[in-house]
């Protein structure tokens, strides 16, 4: 039996032992059994019942129904259940048309996943880059910090420093950015450049190429200088450019300014390269620039 109520459970367990949860056998007349059948079937409102008995049959056995969509009928004197097929089912009474709780969950939890992988079209953000000593967050350090403020789509104000270093910047380095060793000895004390371009990016949306590599660098000096880690929301110009940009040989930062022809050479320096982010950014966020 299935939705059993307390009442009649009780009634049953007078007379049968419950080995299951609405599992009830026992030894009893017949007289006792159609009674207790009756008793079933007149209390047991929503649940379902089957009764199975020994009889003086061909089969040894009977079997009757309540409430169940199975049906005992006598085939030539053999007893079967006859069980409906899916498409002769009556679909219930209850089920209400559109989606269940759980199917707009579902669906709103798509959505927002949809939403958070697509590129946001920001038109107020601050475009950051940094150079430095190498690429080990550990063992490396920045040597110059740039940042680009922008409103409303347009470039607003514009932030550089160079960090003040005594050690010469690797010959890589040096020959990229072309950096000279008396242009950093009159840079900023490292503390100040980190702190004077938090306070100029403050909770800026950041935009960025490769934005990894320069957050971890900047949680690296966060740390290093006992100073708050950066939680901005933040837009990584690359991976949206791949989603975006076809049949380009690559996805280089100066490949895609030629792409846009925005740019025909890239600078390898912090401000310069924040300028050209945000120019392919700006590009990207136009209707049909995916080429």
């Amino acid at each position: 039996m299935t939705n059993c109520p307390p009442s009649l459970r009780g009634d049953l367990s007078k007379w049968l032992c419950e080995i299951n949860t609405g599992v009830y056998v026992g030894n009893v007349s017949s007289r006792v059994r159609d009674a207790i059948w009756d008793r079933v079937c007149e209390n047991l409102k929503n649940g379902q019942a089957t009764l199975v008995f020994n009889t003086n049959n061909e089969q040894r056995m009977d079997f009757r129904t309540h409430n169940t969509s199975w049906e005992a009928v006598d085939f030539e004197g053999i007893k079967l259940m006859r069980r409906p097929l899916p498409r002769t089912q009556a679909p219930a009474a209850d089920l209400k048309p559109g989606f269940s709780n759980a199917a707009k969950r579902q669906m709103a939890q798509k959505m927002a996943r949809k939403k958070a992988a697509a590129p946001a079209k920001e038109e107020s953000y601050t475009v950051i880059d940094l150079e430095t000593t190498g690429l080990n967050t550990a063992s490396d350090t920045i040597v110059e910090y740039g940042a680009l403020r922008v409103r409303d789509g347009q470039p607003a104000e514009e932030f550089s420093a160079l960090v003040r270093g005594t050690e010469p910047l690797p010959d890589v380095v040096a020959k990229l950015t072309g950096i000279t060793p008396e242009e950093r000895s009159g840079g900023m004390e490292p503390l100040a450049a980190l702190e004077a371009f938090l306070a100029f990016v403050g909770k800026d949306t950041l935009v960025g190429y490769h934005l990894k590599f320069d957050l971890d660098f900047l949680r690296a000096a966060c740390i290093r200088n006992d100073r708050p880690l950066l939680t901005n929301r933040s837009i990584d110009v690359l991976p949206l450019a791949r989603r975006k940009v076809s049949g380009v040989m690559n996805y280089k930062l100066l490949t895609l300014a030629r792409h846009f022809e925005v740019a025909q050479q890239e600078t390898h320096r912090a401000l310069p390269d924040c300028r050209l982010i945000q120019q392919v950014y700006a590009k990207l966020n136009e209707t049909g620039s995916a080429r």
